[in-house]
C-alpha cells in the first residue's frame, strides 16, 4: 500500500516538477544554472516522498574550481532524486538525446542548458563533445558525467568510458569524483523508512600538464579512487545498520527453533 502512495506521489512529483522546471527554462533559456535549480525541484520532495535519509560529505564539490568535469557512479533512474540534492552551481549534464523526447522532463533538461548527444551518430557525437570542451573553457560551466555510460544497477561499479576524462585533459580542467553509496538494491519504499543513503566528494584531480595517452591511467585512477569511497561508505551503512539492530530474546547470536 505505501509503496503504491509513494509511486502515485512520485508521479505527481515529476510532472509538477517538469511544468515549473519548463516555465524556469523559458524565463531564461538555457542558463547553466538552471540545472542546480531544476534537481533541487526534483530532489527536495522526493526526499519526502520516498522516505530515505541522506547524509552528504561533499565540500571539495560545492568548493569546486569554476570549470571542471564531476563524475559519478550510475545506479538507477532514482540518482536524478538522490544526486539532485547536490548539483553545483553552473553545472550542466551530459545525455543521451532521446531524453529531448521524454515529456516534460525532455524539454526542461533542453532548456536548462544540458548537453544531448546522439550516441548514434558518432560524427555528431564528436562535435558535441568539441562543444562541450569549448564550453568548459570559456563560460565558467562545469560538466556533470557519469563516466560508465549506464545504469550499475547497484552492482560493482562498471569500466569506465573515455569522454569525461578527454574532455577534461583538453580543456586542461580538474576532475571531481563524487559518489553515492549502493542503494538500489537497498531500496524498500514500502517501509517508512527506505534507505539510509550517502554521498561523498572527492579532491579535485588536475590535468594540467596530461596529454591523451595519459588517459587510460587517469580513467584507471578515478575508477579505483571512486570503487574505494563506494565500499567505504557502504561499510559505514553496514556497520550503523547493525548498532541499531535489535538483540534477539534471551541474548542469543541464533534463533532457536521452537520444534525443539
Amino acid at each position: 500500500m505505501l509503496l503504491s502512495i509513494r509511486m502515485l506521489l512520485m508521479c505527481l512529483h515529476f510532472m509538477l516538477a517538469g511544468v515549473l522546471g519548463v516555465l524556469l527554462g523559458i524565463c531564461r533559456p538555457f542558463n547553466p544554472d538552471n540545472s542546480r535549480l531544476c534537481a533541487r525541484l526534483y530532489a527536495w520532495p522526493s526526499r519526502w516522498i520516498l522516505g530515505y535519509k541522506l547524509k552528504t560529505e561533499v565540500g571539495p564539490l560545492m568548493d569546486k574550481p569554476q570549470s571542471c568535469v564531476v563524475i559519478a557512479n550510475h545506479q538507477s533512474n532514482y540518482d536524478l532524486f538522490v544526486f539532485g540534492n547536490v548539483v553545483p552551481r553552473r553545472t550542466v549534464c551530459i545525455g543521451k538525446k532521446s531524453l529531448k523526447w521524454v515529456p516534460l522532463f525532455g524539454q526542461l533538461f533542453w532548456l536548462a542548458g544540458n548537453v544531448l548527444i546522439d550516441r548514434g551518430n558518432a560524427q555528431k557525437a564528436r562535435k558535441s563533445m568539441l562543444t562541450t570542451t569549448r564550453t568548459l573553457q570559456e563560460k565558467d560551466t562545469s560538466i556533470w558525467v557519469f563516466p560508465e555510460g549506464t545504469r550499475n544497477l547497484g552492482k560493482t561499479l562498471l569500466p569506465f568510458k573515455k569522454g569525461a576524462f578527454q574532455m577534461a585533459i583538453t580543456a586542461g580542467v580538474p576532475i571531481v569524483p563524487v559518489c553515492v553509496s549502493t542503494y538500489s538494491q537497498h531500496l524498500q519504499l514500502n517501509r517508512w523508512h527506505s534507505a539510509d543513503i550517502q554521498i561523498r566528494s572527492l579532491p579535485a584531480i588536475p590535468t594540467a600538464g596530461l596529454t591523451l595517452d595519459d588517459i587510460p591511467r587517469l580513467m584507471e585512477q578515478c575508477h579505483e579512487q571512486m570503487r574505494e569511497c563506494i565500499e567505504a561508505m557502504d561499510r559505514e551503512l553496514l556497520s550503523q545498520q547493525n548498532r541499531h539492530v535489535p538483540p534477539m530474546a534471551g541474548g542469543n547470536a541464533t534463533a532457536s527453533n521452537p520444534n525443539q
